[in-house]
């Protein structure tokens, strides 16, 4: 082979070609092939899956351009056996011959750390997530990669989630869509959280290689955001490290165009009940890939809004009202706690205030968690509370509620003219909350997996 063509392993098992030569046209035509599949977005799917394919075929008439001369010894039989793998594995589907190809170039070149990552992605669609995570492994041990470390970190999500859901089947390239039931296990309950925080050390340890990666960034953003479903979705301190994480990402220009930067950062603002900056971002997800739910999740926190004001008008002052609040009754407070009633309240967490109030309204929608009722305090003042963490059975209507340390929100603001304004009141943990007087017991707190369809 001439000087001209001639391949060189880089750092970290990388490859260095010439500029000009074939090598280097059909690595740059997979390149090109990947980045259309993670930043083409057309309104019609089937527009996308055609635009791979061409440009598919067009990177295997490239790479078949080179030719047997030109590929005889070990290491250019791996690059090819690489190259022609890492293209076929393009499509979303598990592809045997894409593995096949994978398989003869790591064993020609154990030292090729992109093929092994290749090789690992093309596994884990076929079910495999231990051999996938292997794969990663020994990427990883040819030198620090931040790809190789993200997904590594999405992998450990996907173990953690669970064998048979889409949880994370598009998280490699999408946001999260609503939908929260429980889901079956891969790995035991007691393994999930560590495995997800296992997740979360990857991600932070890409992002010290490269502290300016809004991929980096938005990975870790996911795998906090994982934390919160994985752990019972209670945990408000993961929303926000995931928000930060966020918007991190959107510094980097070239996350501007990933579409599911702007769905999880709105999920994450829906379960901050930070209902305005959720609806835009959902919108703006929409309009970058019309494939993804993120019109229906407009509509979903578009009627539910709705249905809480509908239901906040309808219980105004009135004799039922006067009557439920008369018999509210002092509960067995600690001392550490002062009362008051909703309209004394700060924006945001009110410590050591506990908030007395009787349930009115249970409302139905379509997520499992928050579990949202329609309370008045003492004064007649009708608010919305969240609960976050509790079973739905644990409280009733016609239940006293001593709320402690209450974070409240004014909802205030208008969307497609549509003005909506009202007290909202969120406790996060089963603790926050007497019923009756009475501290709930532990088997009525959430603190299994949820599922929540995510797309590493």
């Amino acid at each position: 082979m001439s000087s001209g063509s001639e391949v060189k392993l880089a750092g970290g098992g990388g490859v260095e070609v010439e500029e000009g030569d074939k090598w280097a046209k059909a690595t740059r035509a997979a390149e090109d092939l990947y980045s259309i599949r993670d930043t083409y977005f057309p309104p019609n799917p089937d527009d996308k899956i055609s635009k791979l394919q061409s440009q598919s075929d067009l990177s295997l008439s490239l790479l078949d351009s080179i030719s047997p001369e030109e590929r005889k010894s070990p290491v250019q039989r791996a690059m090819y056996e690489y190259l022609r793998g890492k293209i076929l594995d393009v499509v979303p589907e598990y592809r045997k011959e894409a593995e096949d190809h994978l398989s003869k170039a790591v064993k020609l070149n154990p030292s090729l750390a992109d093929a092994w990552l290749c090789l690992g992605n093309c596994i884990w669609k076929k079910g495999d997530l231990p051999a996938a995570k292997n794969c990663f492994n020994l990427a990883l041990s040819k030198g620090p990669n931040k790809k190789i470390l993200c997904l590594l970190s999405m992998l450990e999500r996907k173990m953690a989630q669970g064998k048979d859901s889409n949880f994370l089947s598009r998280l490699l390239t999408h946001g999260l869509h609503q939908s929260l039931t429980d889901f079956p296990a891969y790995v035991g309950a007691e393994n999930r959280a560590e495995i997800v925080e296992e997740s979360i050390r990857h991600a932070k340890d890409a992002i010290t290689l490269d502290v300016k990666d809004g991929n980096s960034w938005y990975n870790l953003g996911n795998a906090c955001l994982t934390s919160f479903f994985v752990t019972g979705a209670w945990d408000h301190s993961k929303l926000l490290q995931s928000l930060k994480a966020y918007q991190n990402a959107e510094k980097d220009e070239k996350m501007k165009s990933n579409p599911d930067l702007y769905f999880n950062c709105a999920t994450v603002n829906k379960y901050l009940e930070n209902y305005e900056r959720a609806l835009s971002g959902f919108e703006a997800a929409a309009l970058k890939d019309p494939s993804l739910d993120a019109t229906t999740e407009v509509q979903n926190i578009f009627n539910l809004l709705n249905k809480l004001e509908n239901l906040l008008r309808g219980h105004g002052r009135t004799k039922r009202l006067a009557s439920l609040t008369s018999s509210l009754e002092a509960a067995n407070l600690n001392s550490s706690h002062k009362g008051a009633t909703v309209d004394h309240l700060s924006e945001g967490l009110n410590k050591g205030v506990a908030v007395l109030g009787k349930v009115l309204f249970f409302i139905k929608h379509e997520n499992a968690t928050p579990l949202y009722y329609l309370l008045c305090d003492s004064n007649q003042t009708v608010f919305v509370l969240s609960v976050y963490g509790t079973r739905n059975e644990a409280i009733k209507e016609g239940d006293q509620l001593s709320l402690l340390e209450p974070y409240y929100h004014l909802v205030d603001f208008s969307w497609k003219e549509k003005h909506f304004h009202f007290k909202s009141i969120r406790v996060d943990f089963i603790e926050q909350v007497l019923v009756n007087g009475k501290v709930l017991s532990q088997h009525q707190s959430v603190r299994s997996s949820i599922y929540a369809q995510h797309k590493p």
